[in-house]
């Protein structure tokens, strides 16, 4: 994944949201400490007042308050950067500080809020004060020293995690080194070794994640609440209950074409590993699919690459021919959106992004995109490799900045994506356009190495590796947290839960016979300790497709939906300007219809981005036993 997008609006409104995020929707590790800006959702009625306060006191209230998170918001944001990258006790420390200010602060202005329940609002001043009493995504109690408890574990998890490290063959190894051998190694002795090294820097992480879960349950409640996973449900311009069968309605729409990727892919773990360590009939064994995760399949592509079927482009052998660096590569990222009419990255982006690892110091690798003070000051955050996933992950990130940047001129309440699925989806819906016809425009592709229409299903397989198999885990990580806030996984169960979800949802399981009693695996996923809500990811890659359908209907594009480009349509990128511009002003399907032209999120665009590729795998699997 990529992602983690830190806004000072995010703190601001004190609830921030990762990469990508949204705080409700824009994010970043300081996700941990903000107001969640973004609810329509009403939050518990505390006591009822028989004269309740007037239409201005609910003004000046907003606008005191509004007055406040902005002034917290940038200073908190420049020590969580800082922290991010220079990783020390000393930083660990600031950031924990600002945390518990953050926190302290956007308890007492939820609980404020509360004052004004009675209050016949207009829609604008609602919509604005139902942000603020929803509070935080890990909102702290009232009770004395709490939000300092919560501020401490939330950054001591976080550091644990950017500083993991674990002993193999001698060498202390971190984890951009363990995911480079489980990207590469077809050893399945060595996968395993390397997938259970990695879990073993999270058992230190479950008391005191377990600890957090008690402290924002009990700020959840006191917010009306009955648990934390029903506050983050609250966040959708809809009630909890209905987002549920919303997101099971959207994993029912997809869920076929993933059972297909599955089935197939399963068959191919099994042609290279055999019967003892991939049956042909049982879960996949997660260390080999190529990712640290299992979250995304693209690295084990060779192993189910179609027969007879053409060349795709392979973008790591193009930047490498060009002897690209990784600053060349975040200048074509820029290219991208300037083609379709945005204004150039300003020159303090350059000058103060991180887009290399140090080699002299401990960083949070993850991909993440800043704004720092809610108005120019954009920043990516990037261990940038020179393969094609980072080149794709650049256009990601940088999608996140021009967001942030588009609407700047909100009200701090405002600043964040419709929903918070929207930000990842923006990033997302331009990687779509990196076809092989944008690399020949941009100079990576020479035109007579364009793949033929018989690379269709090369190309389509690729993605799909991606982006498919990525939907069912986008889905079960906050399945998992919504379980543990509620109490059904104790923590004594939060692995066997982990793994049941996993089996679920993505028919996978661990390898080996069990785990150790003592495992955490759920903290060995950054946005577990890192504390990014996750149900926008799984969002972002429904709403990624419906954008790009709805822009290349509007570019006037009439081929196959996976030949589609935006590169140089500076319409569509007018249309996808207004539609930012909104922000969280309006509910989200307004966002969405402004763009769309429908109020409703729609997985049909991604069975149509994939429909040869469906055809492809349905007769290759004709003959086989799919399912888990």
């Amino acid at each position: 994944m990529r992602k983690l997008l830190l806004s000072a609006a995010s703190i601001a409104a004190l609830s921030l949201v990762a990469c990508g995020e949204t705080q409700n929707s824009t994010i970043s590790s300081s996700d941990k400490t903000a107001i969640t800006v973004k609810s329509l959702t009403e939050a518990a009625t505390a006591g009822s007042d028989s004269s309740p306060p007037s239409i201005q006191e609910a003004k000046e209230f907003l606008e005191k308050s509004e007055e406040e998170i902005v002034k917290l918001s940038e200073f908190a944001s420049k020590i969580y950067w800082v922290q991010a990258n220079f990783i020390t006790e000393d930083t660990n420390s600031l950031a924990a500080m600002a945390g518990a200010q953050a926190a302290k602060m956007s308890t007492r202005l939820a609980n404020e809020a509360k004052r004004f329940n009675g209050t016949s609002l207009p829609l604008d001043l609602r919509r604005k004060m139902d942000g603020l009493k929803r509070g935080s995504n890990f909102p702290a109690p009232e009770r004395e020293g709490a939000a300092e408890d919560l501020a401490q574990i939330m950054t001591n998890l976080e550091a644990t995690y950017g500083t993991g490290k674990f002993l193999y063959k001698n060498n202390m190894t971190n984890l951009g080194e363990a995911s480079d051998i489980i990207a590469s190694s077809r050893d399945a002795s060595e996968l395993q070794k390397v997938w259970e090294g990695w879990r073993t820097i999270s058992p230190v992480m479950k008391d005191k994640y377990s600890e957090m879960v008690k402290i924002v349950n009990e700020g959840s409640q006191e917010l009306g609440y009955s648990d934390t996973g029903a506050l983050w449900r609250g966040g959708y311009d809809m009630d909890g209950e209905a987002f549920i069968k919303e997101a099971d309605r959207l994993w029912g729409q997809v869920k076929p074409l993933y059972n297909e990727l599955h089935c197939n892919t399963r068959a191919a773990l099994n042609n290279i590993y055999g019967n003892d360590i991939q049956p042909i009939n049982a879960p996949i064994r997660a260390d080999l699919l190529g990712n640290m995760w299992g979250q995304s399949w693209g690295n084990i592509y060779d192993l189910v690459a179609p027969n007879n079927s053409g060349k795709g482009v392979n973008i790591t052998s193009l930047l490498e021919e060009k002897g690209l660096n990784q600053k060349e590569m975040v200048e074509i990222g820029e290219g991208f959106f300037t083609s379709l009419g945005f204004e150039p990255l300003p020159d303090t982006f350059w000058e103060r992004s991180l887009i290399t690892k140090p080699k002299d110091r401990e960083v949070v690798c993850h991909a993440s995109a800043w704004d720092l003070d809610d108005k120019d000051d954009i920043r990516i955050k990037m261990c940038t490799k020179i393969n094609g996933e980072d080149f794709v992950t650049i256009h990601h990130e940088l999608g996140h900045n021009i967001y942030q940047r588009a609407y700047k001129n909100q009200s701090v309440f405002y600043k964040t994506g419709a929903n918070d699925g929207f930000h990842e989806a923006i990033g997302d819906m331009i990687a779509l356009s990196i076809t092989p016809d944008y690399l020949v425009k941009i100079g990576l592709l020479d035109p007579q190495d364009l793949p033929g229409e018989d690379a269709d299903i090369s190309l389509l397989m690729q993605q799909a590796m991606e982006k498919v198999a990525f939907l069912p885990f986008g889905l079960m990580v906050d399945q998992w947290r919504w379980k543990v806030f509620s109490g059904e996984y104790s923590p004594s169960e939060y692995n066997s839960g982990w793994w049941e979800l996993r089996e679920k949802y993505q028919g996978l399981r661990h390898p080996g016979v069990s785990r150790p009693a003592d495992a955490f695996d759920p903290g060995a996923k950054f946005h577990i300790p890192g504390n990014t809500p996750y149900m926008r990811y799984f969002l972002a890659h429904i709403l990624q497709f419906q954008f790009h359908k709805a822009a290349c209907d509007m570019a006037g594009f009439e081929g196959a939906l996976h030949e589609c480009s935006i590169y140089e349509n500076k319409e569509v990128g007018q249309r996808f300007n207004e539609m930012m511009e909104m922000g969280a002003s309006k509910p989200w399907p307004d966002a969405l219809e402004a763009f769309t032209g429908t109020r409703e999120m729609d997985g049909s665009a991604i069975l149509e981005y994939f429909d040869p590729l469906m055809s492809y795998l349905k007769d290759q699997n004709k003959n086989r036993s799919c399912g888990w």
